[in-house]
């Protein structure tokens, strides 16, 4: 570890607090039907999720490899490259939170490495089959997948309950919904902790702190385990009412049809190497539970409102890290004006998110996610200073929460 720069401790302590944004922003996909039907208490339910989220970290590195090894070529990556990746995948994240728009954590990381990367090495430096066969593919498979399957585990189950005790039914549909939300929780770990190793890996082989082709270090995994484990603790209570009240109202044979559904098929991507978004998971089968039942509606615009955050994640992030690249490449006064820049517009967004707050307490109050995900956008190019003027212009005053206070200490 002789060549542990400041530059690289920089950049492993970003891809922490990435890792920590990503666990408050995606507790929503293991335990927002399980709130919603009343399986679970509110903290009870984000306390088991971060618990399950540190042991998944441990039990597969096959993601992380594909971060750190196959998506961009580890040859002339510096260090600073990451970072302005890091950059990218953080203000996504807390800007699709402050709206509350459930969209992918793991894309903002990859497009902010990939936008990166591109602006440092150049077009050739993206490896574009892992991007197409590992990332893309699986971001439009996953949530048609696990959608279909939970709408006829959903059916099913409404079929086979007809004959059976209706109280008796409702209190064992909700002891699987609460064994398949810690399942969900389990596979979270192991798919999406498992990304900020691979991109600290990434980060230690560009700054030769490890040999090129290493698996993550065992501290590597501990920290991000731990990361994501306190992310998830702290719970994003915006994104959890969305998901568990915007898109569709759930009965517990429902929540435990979209938590089984999705949980088998994170699990299965994540023993695959696929980098998949358990957000794209959990929303498809959220909205296929919600289609299963006779009568069940989906509220399509809020899913549209998602669809669009989808869709933009991966040029968005890119973007932002393309031009944080840039400026990284200046010197180090570049490097430390992006640093500021991000810290001043994660203050930016904290503060916008003090209005109102959401939290454990009323996260079951239905409200659809205040303003448009364009909006949160538009935000990135501004200067910090000015961010928190031109939100509040442009998003009504949003049923927020106190954002943790360390999400924005990077």
């Amino acid at each position: 570890m002789e060549n542990f720069s400041l530059i690289l401790a920089i950049v492993v302590v970003t891809a922490l607090a990435f890792d920590f944004t990503n666990g408050f922003h995606d507790t929503a996909n293991a335990m927002a039907t399980t709130i919603s039907t009343g399986a679970l208490k509110p903290k009870v339910a984000v306390a088991m999720s971060a618990a399950l989220n540190l042991v998944g970290a441990f039990l597969s590195v096959e993601v992380a490899n594909t971060i750190s090894k196959g998506l961009v070529d580890e040859t002339g990556i510096r260090p600073e490259v990451i970072f302005a990746a890091l950059v990218g995948a953080i203000l996504w994240n807390l800007l699709t939170w402050l709206v509350g728009l459930p969209s992918s954590s793991s894309h903002a990381l990859m497009g902010g490495l990939i936008g990166a990367t591109i602006a440092s090495a150049g077009l050739g430096a993206v490896h574009g089959d892992v991007l197409v066969t590992k990332v893309l593919i699986p971001a439009i498979a996953a949530p048609l997948v696990a959608g279909i399957a939970a709408m006829l585990a959903t059916r099913l189950s409404y079929r086979l309950g007809r004959k059976a005790d209706g109280k008796a039914s409702e209190k064992g549909y909700r002891a699987g919904q609460i064994a398949s939300a810690g399942l969900v929780s389990l596979a979270h770990g192991t798919n999406d902790a498992q990304k900020t190793m691979g991109i600290i890996t990434l980060a230690l082989v560009a700054g030769g702190a490890v040999a090129p082709d290493s698996d993550p270090p065992v501290w590597v995994i501990l920290t991000a385990g731990l990361a994501i484990a306190l992310g998830t603790y702290l719970g994003g209570w915006r994104i959890i009412r969305t998901m568990g009240k915007g898109l569709t109202d759930l009965q517990p044979q429902q929540g435990f049809a979209a938590q089984t559904s999705a949980a088998t098929v994170i699990l299965a991507s994540s023993h695959l190497g696929f980098s998949l978004s358990t957000t794209h998971s959990v929303s498809g089968s959220v909205m296929g539970a919600g289609l299963g039942r006779k009568g069940g509606v989906v509220r399509w615009s809020t899913a549209t409102r998602m669809f669009v955050a989808w869709g933009l994640t991966l040029p968005a992030a890119a973007l932002v890290g393309a031009v944080a690249e840039y400026v990284t490449g200046l010197g180090a006064w570049g490097t430390a004006l992006v640093a500021v820049f991000l810290v001043g517009s994660s203050a930016a967004i904290w503060k916008i998110s003090r209005r109102e707050v959401v939290d454990h307490t009323n996260v079951n109050h239905h409200e659809e996610p205040a303003g448009v995900v364009t909006t949160a956008i538009a935000a990135v190019a501004v200067p910090p200073t000015h961010a928190a003027e031109d939100l509040s212009a442009t998003i009504p005053a949003p049923a927020g929460e106190s954002a943790p206070s360390t999400a924005t200490s990077v």
